[in-house]
């Protein structure tokens, strides 16, 4: 049973802000390990309890699901080796963590941060998502308009103009310019400590959902037609 995250998580973010090395993480890993991550793990089974009944292609084992607390800063310019908060995935099954569209998480001090949609699709991806909004942008903005009480507007990065393959005046412009089709907002941070936030990042993860599968039916598509080809 998921009852909140205890204060401890917190006052451990703030000394990691304060602190961000490995001779101060090392002797409290343990700290992490009982206070922030234990937590964590039990989130996202309460999460997936939540997610079988509606969303069940999207329940993730939580030792898969919870990033790593440890920074890649292989090409960053900040070189901290930890990050200050803990975020947990959800992408549909049988899919690589960014290559669907799928549901975040993330705790800090700062805020909970929630989110859905697809974040770093690789070029096949782009391709088949832009291909199938170009038939079926309609329905897709009706259904986008779905989420923005809980969650916004639809995001992300976009290019300057159509790509390649594309009609520049085709009604689905737009969309069509996207390289990230996303939702995302902060909650309050003291979220975190009750047992409530389960059942609120569920609330928002369901309003998602028709735009998540909507996003993962043209994915679903392509990667049917290339395995066939890779077994032909």
């Amino acid at each position: 049973m998921f009852s909140g995250f205890p204060p401890a998580a917190f006052t451990f973010f703030r000394a990691l802000a304060r602190n961000n090395r490995r001779e101060w993480f090392q002797p409290r890993k343990e700290i992490f390990d009982t206070q922030v991550r234990a937590p964590m793990l039990e989130l996202v089974e309460a999460l997936n309890a939540g997610l079988h009944k509606y969303a069940p292609a999207h329940v993730n084992d939580p030792k898969k699901a919870v990033y790593r607390i440890y920074r890649d800063t292989r090409f960053s310019n900040d070189k901290t080796p930890y990050k200050t908060h803990i975020a947990a995935i959800f992408p549909r099954r049988g899919f690589e963590k960014h290559v669907s569209a799928g549901f975040y998480c993330g705790i800090s001090v700062k805020g909970i941060q929630v989110a859905g949609g697809i974040y770093m699709p690789g070029p096949p991806e782009l391709l088949a998502i832009r291909t199938w909004l170009v038939e079926n942008h309609e329905e897709f903005r009706k259904a986008a308009r779905g989420p923005r009480k809980l969650m916004g507007d639809l995001q992300g990065t976009a290019l300057q103009r159509v790509p390649k393959g594309f009609s520049a005046e085709h009604p689905a412009a737009d969309l069509l310019k996207m390289k990230q089709w996303l939702y995302f907002t902060t909650l309050d941070p003291k979220l975190a400590h009750s047992p409530k936030l389960a059942g609120e990042l569920l609330k928002r993860f369901k309003v998602m959902l028709p735009v998540i599968d909507m996003l993962n039916t043209p994915l679903k598509s392509e990667r049917s037609r290339r395995n066939f080809f890779d077994e032909a």
